[in-house]
């Protein structure tokens, strides 16, 4: 797993939900649970295509964002 800077990070959002992201394993959550959207980091590279990501279910959604706010 690659960890994306913490930097890059503050300035990154959810193309859908413009909600700031998270880095759980290699995904980035956003925070928005209207939309939940996850997007893949393949390579190191985060791939932020609305096409690319994926609808997180409920569960997992809280449970990322559970766990990013507890790091």
């Amino acid at each position: 797993m690659t960890r994306i800077d913490e930097e890059l990070l503050k300035i990154m959002e959810c193309p859908v939900g413009h909600a700031p992201l998270v880095q759980i394993g290699d995904w980035l959550y956003s925070t928005d649970p209207g939309t939940r959207r996850k997007y893949p980091i393949r390579d190191g590279i985060p791939i932020m295509l609305i096409e690319e990501s994926q609808e997180a279910d409920a569960d997992e959604f809280e449970q990322a964002v559970a766990k990013a706010s507890s790091l």
